[in-house]
């Protein structure tokens, strides 16, 4: 069931009809539990199952943990939340991986073990992540168990969340299954703004440089320069407004239903620096590297030179972590080599232009998605050395829809400024198409469209039509649904 779909719309509105007459908050949560395991269920129910299994061992997990003071019996139980939940991210998106590596030494040998074809559950990266930090907070005496197995089942399961993130915490969302809320005025007004920003971004931008972005990267040495430079703008566009444009519409969604998601991304393509870029980027995933993996293995306490293996050990565990394939070693590495160049840069008291560096990094984080995007090693070859070897060789094509996208998302980085840093100036046209700016300590600053002037009824009406008739004729899957 995706976000942009007909038949998303449908289950949201009835769900929100029906949280909305339900007076009991015990009601509630099992309501949005149950609804949650049907909207998973709606993408493949046989992995319903493993989805509760992992909710079950963690919650029984987290439970002995908290009640024992022995230190073997805390750490056994850690161990066990740990192991199954790595173990069973392994097999699903890993085996086939591993067995692929290990036919290339055997076929020297002349022997082959056969691949076992394993389907990749929806989400399994995220709710495994989510699920395995609840118990080392509990573990860590950071947070508090859930009081029971349906609380903590309604924690992993959220649908909102559930499939592409953000990577909510426990002790971000579970102290909220106290307060009965439901869907208020406001927080519709709120949620359904944030859920028509993502909406546009997903259909009037991403689902329009994903084809041209496909067809570059399927044969990248049949085209020219000046087209393959193309072909990786509109995937640098693709994919922040596909992933980001759905963050927005899960934490508009939480909004609706009456809880809150953590912000996931804040105009990343205007940092001055990598590391600002991964503050700005995906910041729910940054932010758990950070805590359960830079951290513990030493983060910034130790050498220099220790630093920055951390920081490669992270950033290439994270590329793993998108995939299981070279190209997403090759991604992590280079992000890791960047950290640690500007770590080292940064140590030496030198500094660069802040106009500079934004260029230089977008420039670079666009680069790195050549391997993030490209399905092999060879296509990755191919596609840098389309992109720096000029020659006259090459089909030639320019999309009309790419400048329009670009300049699309640098008047949405433009519009976010200006919220970022609204003041008097702003009042007027805030006013003037019945705006409002939001500030939430989760999910950030947010624009609110207003229907009670006529002005803000047709600003909302714009947005709505513009996206009815514009939108592509055949909307793709979010591109982190297969992570």
């Amino acid at each position: 069931m995706v976000f942009s779909s007909l038949r998303f719309f449908v289950f949201l509105i009835v769900l929100l009809l029906l949280v909305a007459h339900i007076r009991s908050n015990r009601a509630n949560k099992v309501v949005l539990c149950i609804s949650s395991c049907l909207f998973y269920a709606a993408w493949d129910f046989r992995y319903l199952g493993l989805l509760l299994l992992i909710s079950g061992i963690d919650f029984v997990a987290a439970a002995r943990i908290h009640e024992t003071n022995v230190f073997s019996k805390r750490r056994f139980w850690l161990a066990l939340s740990i192991v199954t939940n790595l173990g069973i991210l392994a097999y699903f998106k890993y085996a086939d991986f591993f067995i692929h590596s290990l036919n290339g030494v055997l076929g020297s040998y002349g022997r082959e073990v056969p691949l076992l074809h394993v389907f990749l559950p929806a989400g399994i990266s995220f709710y495994t992540f989510k699920s395995m930090s609840y118990t080392i907070d509990v573990y860590r005496r950071q947070l508090t168990p859930a009081r029971t197995l349906m609380e903590y089942a309604m924690f992993v399961s959220f649908f909102p969340d559930l499939i592409a993130g953000p990577i909510v915490r426990a002790s971000v969302f579970i102290p909220q299954l106290d307060n009965q809320i439901g869907p208020t005025r406001s927080r519709l007004q709120e949620g359904s703004s944030l859920f028509l920003v993502g909406l546009g971004k997903k259909l009037l931008v991403a689902d329009y440089m994903g084809p041209i972005a496909d067809t570059v990267f399927q044969h990248p040495g049949a085209w020219s320069i000046g087209m393959a430079w193309t072909g990786l703008i509109a995937y640098t566009i693709q994919i922040y407004c596909d992933f980001s444009g759905y963050s927005d519409m899960a934490v508009g969604t939480a909004r609706m239903l009456g809880y809150d998601l953590p912000q996931n991304f804040r105009m990343p393509y205007l940092s001055g620096d990598v590391s600002e870029f991964w503050r700005r980027w995906h910041i729910t995933l940054s932010e758990w590297l950070r805590d359960y993996l830079y951290i513990p293995l030493g983060g910034n306490r130790k050498t220099p030179s220790r630093t920055y293996l951390n920081l490669m050990l992270t950033m290439i565990l994270g590329g793993l972590w998108h995939g299981a394939g070279l190209n997403f070693v090759l991604w992590g590495a280079l992000h890791g080599a960047a950290l640690s160049i500007h770590r080292g840069w940064s140590r030496m008291g030198l500094r660069m232009p802040r106009r500079a560096g934004q260029i230089l990094t977008l420039l670079f984080v666009s680069l790195a998605w050549v391997p993030f995007r490209a399905v092999d090693a060879a296509t990755t070859q191919v596609m840098f050395r389309r992109l720096f070897l000029v020659d006259g060789s090459g089909n030639h094509w320019l999309p009309i829809v790419v400048p329009a996208g670009l300049i699309l998302v640098l008047a949405g980085h433009a519009i976010g400024v200006w919220i970022e840093k609204s003041d008097r100036s702003a009042n007027f046209v805030l006013k003037a198409f019945d705006l409002q700016i939001t500030d939430h300590p989760l999910s950030g600053r947010q624009l609110v469209f207003g229907m009670r002037t006529v002005s803000g009824a047709f600003l909302v009406s714009t947005i709505v039509l513009l996206i009815a008739l514009f939108a592509a004729t055949e909307s793709s899957p979010f591109i982190y649904f297969r992570f």
